[in-house]
Formats: C-alpha cells, sequence, structure tokens
C-alpha cells in the first residue's frame, strides 16, 4: 500500500530515526502533491515510425525550500526524492552546474549554434525530476547560465525540488552585473513554490554538541571516530567528489554529501592553492572534516601556510570543524619559521573546538 510522505515521515519518527519538528511537517504535503502529480503523469509515448513527435509534458510544479544550516532540508529532500517512483536524480547544486559548464564547452567546440539546446535536452530525456542541494549562485558563469538552463528545464518537462540556505531573493546577492540575473529570481518564484523551513532547532549542531571534534594523535582510533560522526552528519552516505573550479583551477573534496565535505590535510594543503580557494571550499561546506593533519615546520612549510589559510577562511566562514592531528593545536607547529603566527591558528582552532562553534552563521 502506498504511504504519503507525512506517513513515511512519521514511521521514522516512531522508529527512533527522527526527532518530530513541527517546521518539517508543514513541507510535507507540499512534497506529497508534487510526488503524486509527478507519479500521476502519463509516461512518455513509445516511439515509431509513424509516431507524432510528442508534446512536452507540463512539469508539476516543484518546490524552493529554505532555512538555516541543519534545519533537515536536506533530509527531507533525499526522503521525497528516495520514495518518488520516477526517472530522477538528486545531486549538488554546484557539481551539477559544473557539468553543465563543461557540456555547452563541448557544445559551443562542435560550433552548435545554440548549446544551451542539445544540453537540455540530453538533461531533459534521462528523467523527469532533478533535486538539488544546497543552491548558492556565487560564481558569474553560473550566474549567467542559470536561466536560461532552468527555462529550458521547465520547457521539456522537468520538475525541480531544490534546498538552499537563503531566499531566492538572496541569491548572487551583490554580485557582478546582478541586474542580469534578477529575471532568475522572478523566474523561480512563478515555476517553484517557495518555502522557508523555519524551525527553531538546528539539529547538525546538537549532533556535534556533545562530540569531541578535535582527535589527536591521528591514529586508528582517530580514525574510527572520524567515520562515525562522518555517518552521523551525512545519514551513513558514502558522499560524491565535489570539485570546485576557482579562477580556472580546481579544488577538490573527496568526500561531499548534504553540506558536510571530508579531505586529508594533504588534499587540501600540498597543492598550490591559495585564499580564493579556500573561500570558496568555506561557502560550499557547513561542516568539514579533515583527516591527518602532520605536525609543521621547516620540512613542510608551504603546506603549513596554506593551513593556516585555510583555518582562516573557514574561521571566517564559521565552517563546523572536525579534524584529526598529530598533536594538540598548541604542538603541532613547535619549531621553524612560522611559529609565531602560528598561535593565532591554534587559537582558532581551540575556539572552533566549542560546542557551539558556528550556531550563529
Amino acid at each position: 500500500m502506498r504511504r504519503t510522505m507525512t506517513e513515511i515521515y512519521e514511521e521514522r519518527v516512531a522508529q527512533g530515526a527522527l526527532t518530530p519538528d513541527a517546521a518539517q511537517r508543514e513541507v510535507l504535503p507540499i512534497l506529497e502533491e508534487i510526488r503524486a502529480g509527478l507519479e500521476a503523469a502519463p509516461a512518455p509515448a513509445k516511439k515509431g515510425f509513424f509516431a507524432r513527435k510528442p508534446k512536452p509534458v507540463a512539469p508539476v510544479k516543484g518546490l524552493y525550500f529554505w532555512g538555516g544550516v541543519g534545519r533537515g532540508k536536506s533530509m527531507l529532500m533525499d526522503l521525497f526524492c528516495e520514495h518518488t517512483d520516477v526517472a530522477k536524480r538528486r545531486v549538488h547544486f554546484h557539481a551539477f552546474m559544473q557539468e553543465i559548464q563543461g557540456e555547452l564547452e563541448t557544445a559551443r567546440r562542435a560550433n552548435t549554434l545554440d548549446a544551451m539546446r542539445p544540453v537540455a535536452e540530453a538533461v531533459a530525456g534521462s528523467l523527469r525530476l532533478l533535486c538539488f542541494d544546497e543552491m548558492q549562485i556565487t560564481d558569474i558563469a553560473d550566474a549567467m547560465i542559470v536561466g536560461r538552463l532552468f527555462e529550458a528545464l521547465f520547457e521539456r518537462g522537468v520538475t525541480i525540488v531544490t534546498t538552499s540556505n537563503r531566499p531566492p531573493e538572496d541569491l548572487y546577492k551583490n554580485g557582478l552585473n546582478r541586474q542580469l540575473f534578477v529575471p532568475f529570481i522572478e523566474l523561480i518564484r512563478e515555476t517553484l513554490t517557495v518555502r522557508e523551513l523555519a524551525s527553531p532547532t538546528d539539529y547538525r549542531q546538537d549532533r556535534l554538541s556533545d562530540h569531541e571534534v578535535y582527535f589527536h594523535p591521528a591514529n586508528r582510533e582517530a580514525r574510527a571516530q572520524m567515520d562515525a560522526l562522518w555517518d552521523e552528519l551525512t545519514g551513513g552516505a558514502s558522499g560524491e567528489a565535489l570539485v570546485l573550479t576557482v579562477k580556472g583551477r580546481s579544488v577538490e573534496l573527496p568526500q561531499f554529501h548534504a553540506g558536510v565535505g571530508r579531505a586529508s590535510f594533504w588534499d587540501l594543503c600540498a597543492k598550490p592553492l591559495g585564499p580564493a580557494d579556500y573561500l570558496a571550499v568555506a561557502g560550499a561546506v557547513r561542516a568539514l572534516l579533515i583527516d591527518d593533519i602532520p605536525l609543521l615546520s621547516a620540512t613542510n612549510f608551504n603546506e603549513a601556510k596554506r593551513f593556516v589559510t585555510l583555518i582562516d577562511a573557514l574561521y571566517e566562514g564559521k565552517v563546523r570543524l572536525i579534524c584529526s592531528a598529530a598533536d594538540t593545536p598548541e604542538r603541532l607547529y613547535v619549531e621553524g619559521e612560522g611559529t609565531f603566527e602560528f598561535e593565532r591558528t591554534a587559537s582558532r582552532l581551540r575556539e572552533m573546538q566549542g560546542a557551539d562553534w558556528g550556531a550563529e552563521a
């Protein structure tokens, strides 16, 4: 027997897997309406030699729901996506836009007159539902193409459900040539139901409040504790690589899911990255797990400098930091040039271990 989204949610609550939340419950009927509309829509007509070209299926009106970090947006979207029986894809918004930019470049190299058309047709030809996590527009390249892309997908019958930490009006706020982006905000308002998830509780913060978040030394036990926290924050998801493109450079987080990223010290600090790269990382995640921070000295001076810059970016971005390291913050960098400057970093690492760190972000 088919269960509604509310019934599925209440079943999870009864099992102890979810904490009942009034704000989350208010979104469930909207998700159920979208789910019912998608599953009731007629299947695409079979192709045949004499078949007419089918008319595009009108998209079921989707949802843009936004709210503070840790309020359960990604959980609700995952629950909805898991229980909606149509061709679908769930993907982080930034990763999807990276794919689209790559496909557009391929189409342009092939001298395609309208590069967006084949790209949108390829996406729409394989699915009816796109679930985006963490919609945010910080890159001018994304800002310039996202309106045309969404319009083309809507025209081809694709329904979009997306989460964001901000209302549509705050997307690409203060961005370059933002006036060109404003029509996309209007498109969202016209084609998606916009709803704030106004829960007073930050469940991610609550999950970490009773946990240690800095493990030393970085041994097998620390790795097990890091793995356990990753599972706690992501619901056991393995995560996918997230590649951020900054001024032509690629910054990769090997694991990413629902706003939580994970990388080793060497993934982030052994490559020639700078402040802009680390600011992009801080903007893409709400919590970051960093494994295997080594002792720092003259032998890895460049890596140490990058680590200082990374921590500054995470600190300013109020990102929740979880890490394993060779020693305590004060004893990570005790000899060689840079030890004095590292005192501030050590202090910030201590502050970021606080149970309420990042709660105001």
